[in-house]
């Protein structure tokens, strides 16, 4: 057996939820320039699900039922308040998804209905999570979810207590679609893996959130922002970016194993801050950022993924830089709960070998002999 370092390359399982072939991403099929163009957050929610677009009355039900489960335990609301303030997020995040299950009786059924039952929950009441944390932190109460709105709509009203724009809205409803699946990635794969075993769904989640926590996958859209307010200016970009590279550091938000020819999903985040930092008659963030992309680009041949652009987006709407990941998570937990739900389907153990490179055969030594 020889090791394949980072399981590069290797196909671990089957799928029919996304793919990734000649750089084009789809959601069952479907092209994401398509979805990110044309279809809301809980349209893709329903096709990673079911495999299908919904129509109007699936639609239609499908935000209800979303709006009707957003809404958390008050039990829930207690544990919150007993965080440290300074917690990370996705921290508090991976805590608080475990502890659903404590309130779920559903939460130890493995039928496939109860199973979507619970995907349905954990789906709504992540945003409502995330902004209870965010207010309490500041010391406010948190805002409950509200009827008749859509997914990112609430998101957006739960998090700043007040009416969304239209814009904020588009912008956060495209950047869910745009995150809500890719593949195997890191934490999709802990998912399954966790879904192999038979654990129970909120068990595969909280997996999943603690490997997205990792600068290397969800993380690296804050350390993109850290890196921005870290060039201050755009003048100040050749400088700094050029230094990195020199110093061999690594420049989050550029290069992906899977992409060989840029992120599809880059182009539709690097529109919607141009069109943002043009609204808000702010173009630092996205100037900085366009021109870190051309130097980036043109020395080391790497081209922005999707956690470059959508730093700029998330700052241009006012969203705190420790946030930008528990969005990532917001939106991926679709494409989670689809692998679970699949895997739990056709499921198999998923138990690799290890390619041993330790000391060969070698005897015991009684504890006296031992120098």
């Amino acid at each position: 057996m020889t090791a394949t370092k980072g399981l590069e390359g290797v196909v671990a399982v089957t799928s029919g939820i996304s793919s990734i072939i000649d750089g084009v991403l789809t959601y069952r099929g479907i092209n994401i320039d398509s979805l990110a163009e044309h279809a809301s957050f809980e349209e893709v929610l329903y096709l990673l699900w079911h495999g299908e677009l919904p129509n109007r009355a699936q639609l239609d039900d499908l935000r209800t039922q979303l709006i009707e489960n957003a809404d958390i335990p008050a039990e829930m609301v207690t544990q919150i308040k007993s965080y440290p303030k300074s917690a990370n997020p996705m921290a508090v995040l991976r805590s608080l998804v475990s502890a659903l299950a404590l309130y779920d009786d559903e939460a130890e059924d493995l039928s496939r209905d109860a199973n979507f039952r619970k995907a349905l929950r954990v789906t709504a009441k992540m945003p409502t999570l995330v902004t209870a944390f965010n207010h309490y932190r500041h010391g406010r109460e948190y805002v409950k979810p509200k009827a008749g709105y859509t997914f990112a709509q609430n998101f957006l009203y739960m998090l700043n207590g007040q009416e969304p724009s239209s814009t904020a809205v588009e912008a956060i409803d495209k950047a869910l679609v745009l995150h809500a699946d890719h593949e195997l990635n890191a934490s999709t794969f802990a998912s399954r893996v966790t879904t192999a075993t038979l654990s129970d769904l909120y068990s595969a989640i909280t997996t999943a959130i603690g490997t997205l926590k990792g600068p290397l996958h969800g993380g690296a859209n804050e350390q993109v922002m850290v890196l921005l307010e870290e060039i201050g200016s755009i003048d100040r970009a050749e400088e700094v970016i050029k230094a990195k590279l020199a110093a061999k550091e690594k420049i989050m938000g550029f290069g992906h194993r899977v992409y060989k020819d840029g992120d599809p999903r880059a182009k539709h985040l690097q529109k919607m801050s141009k069109q943002l930092a043009e609204l808000t008659e702010n173009p630092t963030w996205y100037d900085m950022s366009t021109k870190v992309e051309q130097i980036v680009t043109g020395e080391k041949g790497l081209k922005p993924n999707v956690d470059f652009y959508s730093a700029s987006v998330y700052t241009y709407l006012g969203i705190e830089r420790d946030l930008f990941t528990p969005i990532f998570a917001i939106s991926r937990v679709s494409g989670w709960t689809a692998h679970v739900l699949e895997q739990y389907d056709n499921n198999r153990l998923i138990r690799p070998r290890a390619e041993y490179v330790g000391h060969g055969n070698r005897p015991y030594v009684p504890l006296n002999e031992r120098p």
